[in-house]
């Protein structure tokens, strides 16, 4: 199932090309829809069949006619991977990589939505584009080992990490307003199936600047579960995101960042200067 968010805060459900508005049949609470989601993912065993029996009921809309909005707007955190492609490793030139790195985090106030704007914060510092495949937890996660990591994702989802290139540490340089778009909803595990065989591509206009698969990560999505929650409660509705492939390069006013992911989906974002720069 493909759980979107659209609008004033409503929540559908994606048919084809069209999405089922769900917020009156699940109870969704357009005021908070963070603690929504957490709610909805707790509900969904019972939720799911309760959806796919209603479609026919509930408003439905062309993705079209709607506007899509950042699928998990407010997270406690974002955990994200450094390094964890080899070929990244290399064209950044550093000798460590996820293993030896950890993990940084990411202001959840960096968080936009498909079609908004990266906002630049300089006019003379470079900031790439950098595509990843990120995942929300589903539930409390401490200690979870690899293989039973699946049990605690609820979904996957594109995201675009924006980076500013320099000496700060990569909170500083990762966190600015605007810089985690993420869309364009959350695809929830059973459709995903294996996350760890899925071929992503970025866009920047129309020139292809990554491509990748996520059978080259250093640490895959289940391992790099395992070690973030080794040493932090991950809660319900954090997003994890697992590193970016080779071919990071800058983006500047006026470019469209496009991402698609297989079995996930695409979505652009602009890019412009933050005004009164």
């Amino acid at each position: 199932m493909k759980i979107a968010l659209f609008n004033e805060n409503s929540v559908g459900v994606v048919n084809g090309e069209n999405i089922v508005d769900v917020t009156e049949l699940t109870g969704w609470d357009k005021q908070d829809p963070q603690g929504s989601l957490v709610k909805f993912m707790g509900n969904f065993n019972d939720l799911k069949p309760k959806i796919e029996t209603s479609l026919n009921d509930c408003p439905v809309y062309t993705i079209d006619e709607i506007s899509l909005r950042a699928p998990i707007p407010n997270p406690s955190k974002i955990v994200a991977a450094p390094i964890n492609y080899i070929l990244h490793k290399e064209e950044m030139n550093t000798a460590l990589t996820v293993d030896r790195l950890g993990f940084f985090l990411k202001s959840p106030s960096s968080i936009i939505g498909p079609n908004d704007t990266v906002l630049l914060p300089f006019k003379d510092r470079r900031v790439d584009h950098e595509a990843e495949i990120a995942f929300v937890i589903g539930k409390e996660a401490k200690d979870v080992k690899a293989e039973d990591a699946a049990d605690y994702i609820f979904g996957y989802l594109a995201l675009m990490d924006i980076t500013v290139r320099g000496k700060e540490d990569r909170p500083w340089r990762k966190s600015f307003d605007t810089f985690t778009p993420i869309g364009p909803w959350i695809v929830t595990n059973d459709e995903v199936q294996n996350p760890n065989e899925l071929q992503m591509n970025l866009w920047v206009n129309d020139e292809i600047r990554q491509s990748a698969n996520t059978s080259d990560l250093i640490y895959d999505c289940y391992k790099f579960l395992e070690a973030a929650s080794s040493v932090m409660t991950l809660l319900p509705g954090d997003i994890v995101t697992t590193g970016t492939p080779e071919g990071v390069a800058p983006i500047t006013q006026g470019d469209t960042v496009r991402i698609h992911i297989e079995r996930i989906g695409e979505f652009s974002v602009h890019v412009d200067y933050k005004p009164g720069i």
